[in-house]
């Protein structure tokens, strides 16, 4: 081992669960879901006009059944409405954070329901990420692949998001700050921090042959960060899957 030989930015027990988990998504799902292209936040792989309605809201969910595989008249959507919680925030000045859920998934009359809160609209990285997240779950409980009582199933389906090619928008969900004249809020999004995300998406890279990938710009800074410090990694400890 080099002296200086790069160091991976995550723990050794949670390097080894990312890595067995993404050898298990690899059985489940096949090698061709990492080939395809990633998921960017651009026109290309989401056309149209966006407003933040909750049409536009449905049409988005159905646009990320297409990256994930899922059959939209599978699915019972549900737009939850936004219960006024930001804007009571911000007029009262309050230091705010939130972790609450963005959307949830359960199963009513034989069908998945995907609920989504009205209050993403206004953050649509954010959005995407928790739509991706929710349809993860139609993937691995609806289809039975796993169970509910699994200890890891949450943060399994945030990696399954990166697996399926929308891992930009997992990572840059994972934290939010912001600060403005009426005051400061931070919000955490999904179940993997930026670290494990960082060498998530590394992982992903790795696996598809690249080096330097060029979707890597659309990460934010500590993400990309993370990403670069984990390839390093990777160069010298290669994946065995």
């Amino acid at each position: 081992m080099a002296l200086f030989s790069p160091k991976c930015p995550v723990g050794p027990q949670e390097r080894v669960w990312m890595e067995e988990s993404i050898a298990w998504l690899a059985a489940e799902f096949g090698g061709e879901v990492l080939m395809r292209d990633p998921v960017l936040p651009t026109a290309e792989f989401f056309p149209g006009r966006y407003a933040g309605s909750d049409a536009d809201i449905r049409n988005l969910i159905i646009q990320i059944c297409g990256y994930l595989d899922v059959a939209p008249n599978r699915l019972t959507i549900e737009i939850e409405p936004d219960d006024g919680e930001d804007v009571m925030v911000a007029e009262l000045r309050l230091a705010h954070k939130s972790r609450s859920a963005a959307g949830h998934y359960r199963r009513e009359n034989g069908r998945p329901v995907i609920a989504i809160d009205q209050r993403q609209a206004t953050r649509p990285t954010s959005l995407v990420a928790t739509i991706a997240h929710e349809l993860g779950h139609v993937r691995l409980l609806d289809e039975q692949r796993i169970t509910i009582d699994r200890s890891d199933h949450e943060p399994l389906t945030d990696l399954l998001t990166v697996y399926f090619g929308l891992g930009i928008f997992t990572a840059n969900s994972a934290f939010n700050f912001n600060q403005n004249s009426q005051g400061w809020s931070y919000s955490r999004l999904g179940y993997l921090n930026e670290h494990m995300l960082g060498y998530a998406l590394a992982c992903y890279a790795h696996l598809r042959g690249e080096t330097k990938p060029a979707w890597a710009r659309h990460l934010d800074t500590n993400p990309r960060a993370y990403l670069k410090q984990s390839l390093r990694y990777l160069a010298h400890n290669p994946l065995n899957i």
